[in-house]
């Protein structure tokens, strides 16, 4: 792993633990196990450190899922998969689906990774007659199924469920919100998840 990386990942643990955006350098270094210089070296501005890597990490999982999802033609299916796939990595990865739990809602980064796939595969659910929900409703459609993402993350982060668990059962109510019928919003819900791209 290399210097920065360590760097990165010890951030988001300082993040997701202290809940503020702001950490020191000196406790930057002792979280990544280097010294105070090296952190200097290689990060240009630490001040900044929060902005950049909230943008990493919403461009990063935003390039992932789509890749994962590119063979997936159905919108219902885009939906469960996506949601499903947050939820698999917050249980993988639980540093980083806290900071996402803790800092989604208010940056705009983080807000756009939950929000930026969505808003065009609800319109060609709502096209193709799989959503019967109004086209001026898809605002809110988005908003609830970023709300219900994080809920499932913090649920298995909190050990009240497991991945599995947490991920089919928001995709399920999701759909089904979403008027898909509710036996079929269950069998979509629980296919086999495709893995995360790399």
């Amino acid at each position: 792993m290399s210097i920065k990386t360590r760097i990165r990942d010890a951030a988001i643990c300082l993040f997701a633990r202290k809940g503020g955006d702001r950490v020191t350098v000196s406790e930057l270094a002792d979280e990544a196990g280097v010294a105070r210089g090296t952190v200097y070296n290689t990060i240009p501005d630490p001040g900044a450190l929060f902005e950049d890597i909230a943008g990493d990490l919403a461009r990063e999982m935003q390039d992932r899922v789509v890749a994962s999802m590119a063979d997936l033609t159905d919108p219902a299916l885009r939906l469960a998969c996506g949601v499903r796939l947050f939820i698999r990595r917050a249980h993988e990865e639980p540093h980083w689906g806290r900071f996402l739990v803790r800092f989604s809602f208010t940056n705009r980064a983080l807000h756009g990774l939950l929000t930026g796939s969505s808003t065009a595969d609800i319109l060609k659910g709502i096209e193709q007659g799989r959503y019967v929900v109004p086209q001026e409703h898809v605002t809110s459609v988005v908003a609830m199924i970023g709300g219900t993402t994080l809920a499932a993350m913090l649920l298995v982060q909190e050990g009240h469920k497991t991945w599995r668990e947490a991920g089919s059962e928001a995709a399920e109510l999701l759909l089904a919100a979403l008027g898909v019928d509710r036996q079929e919003a269950r069998a979509i819900a629980t296919r086999k998840l495709p893995p995360l791209s790399d």
